[in-house]
């Protein structure tokens, strides 16, 4: 728990293929049902502070437990902190996320006043915003700021709903950009 920002709320990963990283968690791990969007859809981007080309990316969200695991595969080479950390270190963890209902703006302020640096942010669609942070005296932690607006926090808490009665059966449950409705089997 940090006392500046709540509880950890996701785990993300980069990857380069979504699809093995998927069946691997759901079937080795027990970790699922995987809500997939081939094609996220991003609206804006910004790599450290300029706007940029919009990066194709696909991702993958499962709970378990409270904890919300991603998977993110970069289909191509724009920049971004996905693909900088697929370059430099390979597939694994990436990011943690902590999550906020009001107060991006307040914390965004918060992280770059303590020295972080943002590294990339934007918006998927119509749901709220999202930052990542890194800062020069920890070069391989990076935070994530998510802002639960839009729809987004609706979407999360049913994926967690859907973990929480999942029976092993249909492990990846594919969606559509825009989408943010998850409907249970």
């Amino acid at each position: 728990m940090s006392m500046l920002f709540g509880g950890v709320r996701q785990v993300g990963y980069v990857v380069r293929d979504i699809e093995k990283a998927m069946d691997h968690w759901a079937r080795t791990l027990g970790v699922g049902p995987w809500f997939y969007k081939e094609a996220v859809g991003t609206t804006e981007f910004k790599y450290y502070g300029k706007p940029s080309r919009l990066p194709q990316l696909s991702i993958a969200l499962a709970n378990s437990g409270d904890l919300q695991i991603e998977l993110i595969q970069q289909r191509d080479d724009a920049p971004s902190l996905y693909l900088d950390s697929l370059n430099r270190g390979g597939e694994g963890a990436q990011h943690l996320a902590y999550w906020t209902d009001s107060g991006f703006d307040e914390n965004v302020t918060r992280l770059l006043s303590l020295g972080y640096v943002e590294g990339h942010s934007g918006r998927m669609g119509t749901r709220g915003r999202f930052a990542y942070f890194v800062h020069p005296d920890l070069p391989g932690g990076m935070f994530e700021i998510s802002e639960m607006a839009g729809g987004k926090g609706e979407y999360f808490r049913e994926i967690r709903n859907a973990a929480e009665s999942w029976d092993g059966g249909k492990p990846i449950r594919r969606m559509v950009a825009g989408s943010t409705t998850v409907t249970l089997p």
